[in-house]
C-alpha cells in the first residue's frame, strides 16, 4: 500500500523517554529470528517511493547487509509499515539498519495489534514503544522491548516520525526477534440443556398404557 501526498503534522513528539541501544538484559539470539513467522505478502507500507520496497527490507538474517533493496520514503521523511505475524508473538526486540547518513530514521513509534494506523492516527496516538535511532551507524542496531507489553502480538506497526535531516528516509533492513506460538483453534463448545423438555423428547413422555390410575 503506497500513499502519496499525505497530509499530517511534521512536529516531533516531545517525549522524555530514555532510550538504550545496548542489548537487552536477556540476550537474544539469531535463532530467535521471526523472519519465517511473518506474512510477507501482507506487509504494507505507506509513503514508500517504490511498490513493495517496505516488504523487501524485512529480510532474512543472511541478507541483513544487502543494500540493493532499500526502503525510501516518497513525499517526505515519514513512513508507516504494517507487519503481520503468522501466530502469536512475544516480541523481544526490533532490529534496524540504515546507511550512515542523514537519511537514517530518527524517531520510530511502535504500535502492536493495530491495522488501522494512518499518519493522522500515528501522530496523535500514544505508542507502545518509541525508538530513537542514531545517525552515522552503518551496522544493525537492536532495540530491546518490554516483554510484558509486547506479548500476544499478532502484528506490529512502525511509524517513522522523522529522520536526521534529509528530505527522505532510507532503511536497508528491519528484523524481529522473539518467541512464536501457533494461534489456538476455536474451542468446541458443548451446550447442555438445563432441563429436558418432554415435547422435544417423546421417549420421556410416559405411555398412558403403563400409568396406573
Amino acid at each position: 500500500m503506497s500513499e502519496h501526498g499525505h497530509n499530517h503534522s511534521h512536529s516531533q513528539d516531545n517525549h522524555g523517554h530514555g532510550h538504550s541501544h545496548s542489548p537487552p538484559p536477556e540476550t537474544t539470539f539469531d535463532s530467535q529470528s521471526l523472519y519465517s513467522r511473518i506474512y510477507h505478502d501482507q506487509i504494507w507500507t505507506m509513503n514508500e517511493s517504490e511498490p513493495n520496497a517496505g516488504r523487501n527490507v524485512v529480510k532474512s538474517w543472511d541478507e541483513r547487509y544487502d543494500t540493493e533493496k532499500i526502503l525510501e520514503s516518497d513525499a517526505d521523511e515519514q513512513l508507516i509499515m504494517y507487519i503481520p505475524f503468522t501466530g502469536l508473538v512475544k516480541l523481544y526486540s526490533v532490529l534496524i539498519r540504515s546507511l550512515p547518513d542523514a537519511h537514517a530514521p530518527k524517531t520510530v513509534k511502535l504500535f502492536k495489534n493495530r491495522s488501522d494506523i494512518d499518519f493522522s492516527i500515528a501522530t496523535d496516538l500514544k505508542a507502545d514503544a518509541i525508538i530513537e535511532h542514531p545517525a552515522g551507524i552503518p551496522d544493525i542496531v537492536e532495540y530491546p522491548l518490554k516483554r510484558a507489553i509486547f506479548s500476544n502480538v499478532k502484528s506490529i506497526c512502525l511509524f517513522v516520525l522523522d529522520n536526521h535531516g534529509e528530505d527522505t528516509t532510507q532503511i536497508t533492513y528491519i528484523g524481529f526477534r522473539g518467541e512464536w506460538k501457533e494461534l489456538s483453534k476455536d474451542p468446541v463448545i458443548t451446550i447442555y440443556e438445563a432441563a429436558a423438555n418432554p415435547s422435544d423428547h417423546k421417549s420421556l413422555v410416559p405411555d398412558e398404557r403403563f400409568v396406573s390410575g
